[in-house]
């Protein structure tokens, strides 16, 4: 090739890098959430009602959606019309507003950092002045506080709130009643109905966890507090469409009736751990068909446990959902890379998709274990512990759920799944160092790094130069039981001091996460996941 040739090639090159727009600076933050297309489920087992009745759930929850908007920050419309960079606009519809839900900074110009009440109260409102105010509908996890035209607080009921939504739904709710052809199904969509536009739900749980014998399941309306980062009270509107995997959950259920064996399995004082839960609790295996609300913002959850009533679950129970499709997709796209990049040597080999599902098993059996009234008269845990109530809950799940794997482990007592306890120790630190990533503003992030310093304080790991930990699996152990038993005793006396206390001497991320952060970058490793649901 002649010098000519060469320089009319360099000079075409650079007319098309001038051409080229550069890149959006949110690139890099969307393709931490990364797109997993999941194909349309097969159906081949569900009547033509029953086809009917699942898109009636899915209209449901995109009205979901739109409460979930207004809830958490206000007008989606406006926000997303003042942003120009497309690539920016979808990280605001991933985090459903200006906020980054990692940080709870603005990424929008215009926009403050995210108020820690969120959309629920008045920005300027304080602690005290709730405390102080004379409001019986106050505390309710289904009432907005507002201000009035003179100034002074008030409080809306949601049913009120977002009327026109609720209408819809309890429509969609009711068509799907009468078309179904299962009378569980229709005894828990009318209770639904009727919950959402009264904002009395203890009637619908009940009806819900009865509905034991549907193929499909739709979890609907403001459940999780996790949003209130003020008061720990208001619940937020979220929505699952599932299909249930009948085989697993038939072997799932086998640990329904160990519950209580599970409960005495927990490490501290007995005293901390006495709640019964009903005999109605049962255990899902699901595949999600749609998320909305709460549900589809940020990091996405892979199994719940509901409701969040104590007075259903002391009464009939809970009903733990894994979301296996979601569990799959968590490993292989984030898990399994995470543990080969940092994880030393032959460890990396211990890792396991079967030890990650159970490690999410008992972590949500586990929340519906400890108490859920303080033993000394504080009233419940979720109000005496306030605005820790999430953080601590969530650390009560992480370490209980792995400890207890352990414990079955120990006697190789998990049916038809050979995986050792070294793998269950070591999948547990590699999704831990990946939900880090979860960031300090979530309290699944918060308690995340909780961990993570907790288990380095006691020498659980070690991380070398290099970047990869070497991990002291008994040493772990030991850590994880203990701070259970510490967490137990926290919620059972309703401590928020010490609880706050705690947090404060262990929620600070590490420079080592700045490190660890770099390199799952460098590998492409995404931080969480967005989903598309073909139908």
């Amino acid at each position: 090739m002649n010098n000519k040739s060469i320089l009319a090639i360099l000079l075409l090159a650079l007319m098309v890098s001038c051409n080229q727009a550069p890149e959006s600076p949110f690139a890099r933050r969307v393709n931490d959430y990364a797109l997993v297309t999941f194909n349309a489920p097969d159906l081949s087992g569900i009547s033509d009602n029953g086809k009917e009745v699942l898109n009636l759930y899915r209209f449901a929850a995109d009205e979901v959606n739109a409460i979930y908007w207004k809830q958490y920050f206000g007008d989606k419309q406006a926000l997303l019309d003042g942003i120009a960079d497309p690539l920016q606009k979808t990280f605001a519809e991933i985090n459903y507003g200006p906020w980054d839900r990692t940080s709870g900074e603005s990424f929008v110009e215009g926009y403050g950092d995210r108020p820690a009440g969120a959309g629920f109260y008045p920005t300027d409102m304080t602690v005290e002045e709730f405390e102080a105010w004379d409001n019986p509908d106050k505390d309710s996890p289904y009432t907005l506080v507002r201000r009035a035209a003179d100034g002074s607080l008030e409080t809306v009921w949601y049913h009120d709130e977002y009327k026109e939504h609720i209408d819809k739904i309890a429509n969609f709710l009711n068509v799907a009643a009468e078309i179904t052809i299962k009378p569980s199904v229709r005894e828990y969509l009318l209770a639904k109905a009727e919950a959402l536009k009264t904002d009395n739900y203890y009637e619908s749980s009940i009806a819900w966890l009865d509905m034991d014998d549907s193929k499909m399941d739709l979890v609907i309306g403001p459940n999780e507090v996790t949003d209130d980062q003020l008061l720990g009270i208001k619940r937020s509107y979220e929505a699952y469409v599932l299909l249930k995997n009948e085989a697993e959950t038939k072997e799932l259920m086998h640990y329904v009736s160990r519950i209580n064996e599970l409960q005495e399995d927990l490490p501290g004082d007995p005293a901390y751990k006495t709640f019964q839960p009903g005999a109605g609790s049962n255990i899902f295996s699901c595949n999600a068909l749609y998320y909305a609300g709460k549900a589809n913002a940020g990091v996405k959850v892979i199994a719940l446990n509901l409701p969040f009533d104590a007075d259903v679950q002391r009464d009939r129970g809970t009903r733990t959902i894994l979301l296996q499709n979601i569990i799959n997709a968590k490993y292989n796209y984030i898990v399994a890379p995470t543990g080969e990049r940092l994880l030393e040597g032959d460890a990396a080999e211990l890792l396991s998709s079967d030890a990650f599902f159970w490690n999410i098993v008992f972590r949500e059996v586990a929340h519906g274990l400890g108490v859920k009234e303080t033993v000394n008269g504080k009233g419940s845990v979720e109000q005496a512990l306030g605005n820790t109530a999430a953080t601590f809950e969530e650390l009560k799940a992480n370490a209980a759920g792995v400890l207890l794997v352990c414990k079955l482990q120990n006697h190789f007592n998990i049916q038809n799944h050979y995986f050792s306890k070294k793998s269950a120790l070591t999948t547990f630190f590699a999704s831990l160092v990946r939900s880090e990533r979860f960031g300090e503003a979530s309290s699944l992030g918060r308690s995340s790094v909780i961990i993570y310093n907790y288990l380095r304080e006691a020498g659980a790991f070690r991380r070398k130069p290099s970047g990869q930990y070497l991990l002291d699996l008994n040493v772990m152990e030991n850590a994880l039981s203990d701070l259970t038993a510490f967490v137990l005793k926290i919620q059972a006396t309703g401590d928020r001091e010490g609880a706050a206390a705690f947090e404060e001497q262990y929620s600070k991320r590490r420079e080592d996460y700045n490190e660890d952060l770099l390199n799952l970058r460098l590998e492409k490793i995404p931080a969480d996941l967005r989903f598309e649901f073909k139908r």
